[in-house]
């Protein structure tokens, strides 16, 4: 794939995600007070970043195992057919489970995964995304918690990426595709 020319705009600073994932990790633990551990799944690629800062903040016992899916390759929209490419390692029957996503748009992915992991009978499980772009909806899901509302824009930063460009941005960026 030939990747176009392109600048990144700051759409959602640093200091705001980590504003945001301090008051996330708060509802989150009163949720789950009292479990005797947590286990916080998260979706690769693109939630490495967010899942990182988000177990650092809650304050509860934690386990932290993750679950590869793909429905983009390194295409900008979603096939819609969600792949399996890595299982959990753990077993999450009986337990408590946060599914952690970097951003729902279709909503294919975490709804897919959601009944994928429901199936395994876990206690309470529960989801969460980063963003959420509620415009590109095709599928009735909505994550339990969500960091952020946006609009239908190409995002970077944070973990997600561009053809595996652009995860390590400390920031979320709108890509703006350039002429050239």
């Amino acid at each position: 794939m030939t990747q176009r020319a392109y600048v990144i705009d700051q759409m959602i600073s640093a200091k705001s995600i980590a504003a945001r994932i301090e008051s996330l990790a708060r509802e989150i633990a009163v949720e789950f007070q009292g479990t005797d551990k947590l286990v916080v799944v998260g979706l690769l690629r693109g939630s490495f970043v967010f899942i990182a800062d988000l177990v650092r903040e809650l304050d509860l016992p934690v386990e932290v195992d993750f679950l590869e899916v793909s429905s983009y390759g390194d295409a900008m929209e979603s096939s819609r057919e969600v792949r399996v490419l890595k299982d959990l390692r753990g077993k999450i029957e009986g337990r408590d489970v946060l599914v952690v996503e970097d951003i729902v748009d279709t909503g294919h992915t975490l709804a897919h995964v959601s009944k994928f992991l429901k199936n395994r009978s876990p206690a309470r499980l529960r989801t969460i995304a980063l963003l959420d772009k509620p415009s590109r909806r095709e599928v009735d899901f909505a994550a339990d918690w969500i960091g952020f509302s946006i609009p239908d824009e190409f995002v970077v930063g944070y973990g997600i990426d561009y053809a595996q460009r652009n995860r390590n941005l400390p920031f979320i960026g709108k890509v703006r595709f350039t002429e050239g």
